[in-house]
């Protein structure tokens, strides 16, 4: 069974994202993150890439991926409308926009993964769906050592007291504290 991994990076006062909707600061090792070890045995185990609209916009000109992305695997990603134009693609990297909601946009990652896993991207709003469908397997949460004070929380909602998680492991990639957790299904 394929395993769908939902992951993000947040503050230790747990925002995904400053006032503003930036998560530049969460990200103060992007160029050491590149082409590192830890980068590259997540982008080993992926088969597929699943993310919301607003993620995919963030690359700006999403034509880049097709040449930049660390994830050169099939992306799956969910929206209320497709863009006009097809981003590029290549033999590897594909993009499949799906507008009927989590459970096929998952269905259709989980085809396109093969025996590797879903690794969900973001954002906040698609990862918190996904749980609350009890569509995810496991968490992957970073947490950098700094304070936003403010903002998008990712887990911002009563509803997730039910879900139950369990430790499988916890690594430090320099500053960066990685918590993997597998949800428990009851």
């Amino acid at each position: 069974m394929t395993n769908v991994i939902a992951g993000m990076t947040h503050s230790l006062d747990g925002y995904v994202a400053d006032r503003e909707g930036s998560a530049a600061r969460l990200y103060p090792d992007f160029d050491s993150l590149q082409g590192s070890a830890y980068m590259e045995e997540i982008a080993a185990e992926t088969g597929c890439v699943l993310m919301g609209r607003r993620t995919f916009d963030l690359a700006g000109d999403t034509d880049t991926y097709a040449d930049t992305y660390e994830f050169q695997v099939p992306i799956v990603v969910l929206t209320h409308r497709p863009p006009a134009i097809a981003p590029k693609q290549n033999e590897r990297l594909t993009f499949t926009f799906i507008t009927d909601g989590v459970e096929s946009a998952v269905a259709v990652a989980t085809d396109a993964a093969g025996e590797k896993a879903v690794t969900v991207v973001g954002g906040a709003d698609v990862i918190l769906q996904l749980l609350l469908a009890d569509l995810v397997n496991e968490l992957s949460i970073d947490v950098m050592p700094i304070f936003l004070g403010d903002g998008l929380r990712l887990f911002d909602t009563p509803e997730l007291e039910r879900i139950r998680l369990e430790l499988v492991s916890m690594n430090t990639i320099g500053e960066r504290v990685s918590l993997r957790y597998r949800v428990v299904r009851q």
